[in-house]
């Protein structure tokens, strides 16, 4: 009798084993590691369910599922070319930005480009996801020097390609004349001021977290931290108007609103590109104009630019075997 209920329970799980498949069996499927498998399931609805801890996955509804995406994939692949005359951007907001993606409709006129305000990590969401053929970002990372680099090791499968687009200013935006004595992140937790912020996810909200984080005043000691605009002269125009006293932001927008700025780094402003994507034609019409003197000439149109390294790819040295 005994034996005979082990013989049910072991039949009984060579059954849900056929039925169901483990994260590894998935991956051999695939033909990806493991921790792709976890990205699918977040970002691209491979089904599963959760287990006493662990993830299983209906055999005959992910091989449906792995059946449509083949499908998807080769029809978006060939959709999402800058070939067709369509080239995407997502990521972090910048005034100068975008007049060069004006200056480059008027220099080439067979393709249009696109940009999604969406923050730094949106960049990087929107890359691994597909949804764009190049991420605009500024991630400063924990060695208070590096940009982006470790960002894009943790959010991707695969390293891209990083081109510098400038280097920005970043700082303080505060009223004309400084009328509440703003000298460093410490006095934006002063009584009488107020402040607007930047979303989360974006670089410049990272920036000031860390210097905050680096100071002797905390977040919850600060007014209007938890006040957010989308866009950096969105944050300048909020001081204009009266509605805040300072604003974390980069000089440009200074310069556009005859604001005054209190200063805190140089940062490097990148762009990511997939590495196969990075010779289609749209892609390397776009790094042309990094080199054009109309380029120069827009960048010294605003305060807080340096374009020393526009137009030049950049990786640190452990970066080079990879993407060689």
């Amino acid at each position: 009798m005994v034996l005979n209920e082990i013989n049910e329970n072991e039949d009984a799980m060579d059954r849900m084993k056929s039925k169901f498949l483990s994260t590894r069996e998935v991956a051999d499927l695939l033909q990806v590691n493991e921790k792709m498998v976890y990205s699918l399931i977040n970002n691209k609805g491979l089904p599963a369910t959760k287990v006493t801890g662990k993830w299983l996955f209906p055999r005959k509804i992910v091989e449906e599922w792995l059946e449509v995406n083949v499908i998807n994939s080769l029809v978006s692949s060939d959709t999402m070319s800058s070939e067709n005359g369509i080239l995407l951007f997502a990521g972090s907001d910048d005034p100068f930005f975008q007049k060069v993606l004006s200056l480059f409709h008027r220099n080439c006129s067979g393709c249009t480009a696109f940009f999604a305000n969406i923050g730094s990590m949106g960049g990087l969401k929107s890359l691994r996801s597909g949804q764009c053929h190049i991420g605009v970002c500024h991630l400063l990372e924990d060695d208070n020097e590096e940009y982006n680099f470790q960002f894009a090791v943790e959010e991707l499968d695969r390293t891209p390609v990083f081109v510098n687009f400038s280097k920005r200013e970043q700082g303080i935006l505060v009223q004309r004349g400084n009328p509440k004595g703003i000298a460093s992140i410490s006095d934006l937790a002063k009584d009488d001021v107020s402040i607007v912020n930047r979303p989360l996810g974006t670089g410049t909200r990272l920036l000031l977290d860390y210097e905050i984080a680096n100071s002797e005043i905390t977040a919850e000691a600060i007014k209007g931290y938890d006040r957010e605009v989308g866009r950096h002269l969105d944050a300048g125009l909020e001081i204009v108007a009266g509605r805040a006293d300072a604003a974390p932001a980069i000089r440009a927008v200074a310069g556009i609103l005859n604001l005054d700025f209190i200063p805190i780094r140089w940062e490097r402003f990148d762009l990511l590109i997939s590495r196969e994507r990075f010779f289609e034609k749209g892609i390397q019409d776009f790094l042309a104009i990094l080199h054009d003197k109309e380029f120069a000439e827009l960048a010294d149109s605003f305060l807080g630019y340096d374009i020393s390294l526009s137009g030049k790819m950049i990786f640190p040295d452990n970066f080079k075997t990879e993407l060689e």
